[in-house]
């Protein structure tokens, strides 16, 4: 097996869509029930791709404007960003563009981005939206819609909850510049 590569993964997005529910049940196949507002918090987890050892350094981030000014702090030497919304909303979604992307580009310009919507499982809950009338549920057409305005390297849905989440990167062992970043979910 060959030497080890490190891979900086930043999650953006905004507060409350699931990045640190994403990232615990990605790391520890957990999910955790109570919702803590995230500040900054790194998670490492290790994947083989091809006989070669891949450390991802994942980098939690925190969504609310109060942190607007320290949060691309935490975007230096990124390799890549999570860019996370929620799937049962509307305002998640216009941000990614709205946003997240104009920070994205200033701060780490020509860095690979893998949109991410999250929450899958209550998409299709009826329950979920009769409590939650004003709630708006975001397709897979509206996701790859947005995926190409971004130009984003690729789109993934999951669920935290249903461990339904992103399983690892694959990223050919010799292309350093991970510009054939590729994503596999279960």
């Amino acid at each position: 097996m060959s030497a080890s590569r490190f891979i900086k993964c930043v999650t953006v997005g905004d507060g409350a869509v699931g990045k640190t529910c994403m990232l615990i049940s990605y790391t520890s196949n957990t999910f955790p029930t109570d919702y803590v507002p995230t500040v900054f918090d790194n998670f490492s987890a290790n994947v083989v791709v091809d006989g070669s050892t891949i450390n991802l350094g994942l980098w939690d981030t925190a969504g609310q404007e109060d942190y607007n000014r320290l949060r691309p702090l935490s975007y230096r030497g990124a390799d890549v960003f999570l860019l996370a919304f929620s799937l049962i909303s509307k305002a998640s979604y216009e941000n990614v563009s709205k946003k997240w992307i104009p920070e994205l580009r200033h701060y780490a310009p020509g860095v690979p981005i893998i949109l991410v919507g999250t929450k899958l499982d209550l998409r299709d809950d009826k329950q979920f939206f009769v409590d939650h009338p004003g709630a708006v549920p975001i397709s897979t057409a509206q996701g790859e819609e947005l995926r190409k305005l971004i130009g984003a390297a690729a789109y993934i849905e999951c669920s935290s909850k249903t461990q339904q989440v992103v399983q690892f990167f694959s990223f050919p062992a010799e292309d350093a510049s991970l510009s054939s970043l590729a994503v596999h979910a279960y």
